[in-house]
């Protein structure tokens, strides 16, 4: 059995205008209270710049998914830009295998998410994201 405090880490700060959240660890149903919390918080403002940075994501499950599709619309509803740091091969699976790489943002690094942390055309009007 594993430790969620040890398995899973959150790190947040800011570049310029930008708040950078890092997942590290495990994603999963557990982890997820606590990823959606943090990401909750920095995304209830008006206009929130937040890039999430998954490259030490090892594990992430649908409800991972979940807490960042949950954050994204948060953004975006607020009139925000919202982009991912997403080279796991973990994250880009399950995005891939989900179709949901098509609504995120997702660079390959911090540095060029921070140039242009951006999202996709929004959702189709009845909410569709794929």
């Amino acid at each position: 059995m594993f430790d969620d405090e040890h398995d899973f880490g959150v790190r947040q700060w800011t570049v310029g205008g930008t708040t950078v959240v890092e997942l590290t660890g495990e994603l999963d149903l557990c982890a997820g209270v606590r990823a959606a919390a943090r990401l909750d918080a920095v995304t209830g403002g008006q206009r929130p710049d937040v890039v999430v940075d998954l490259r030490g994501v090892s594990f992430i499950d649908c409800s991972g998914l979940s807490v960042l599709i949950r954050a994204r619309k948060r953004t975006l509803d607020r009139g925000g830009r919202f982009g991912i740091v997403g080279d796991s091969p973990c994250v880009l699976r399950l995005l891939r295998l989900t179709r949901t790489i098509r609504v995120f943002t997702v660079h390959d690094d911090l540095a060029s998410a921070l140039a242009a942390p951006g999202a996709p055309d929004p959702p189709a009007a009845d909410g569709a994201i794929a």
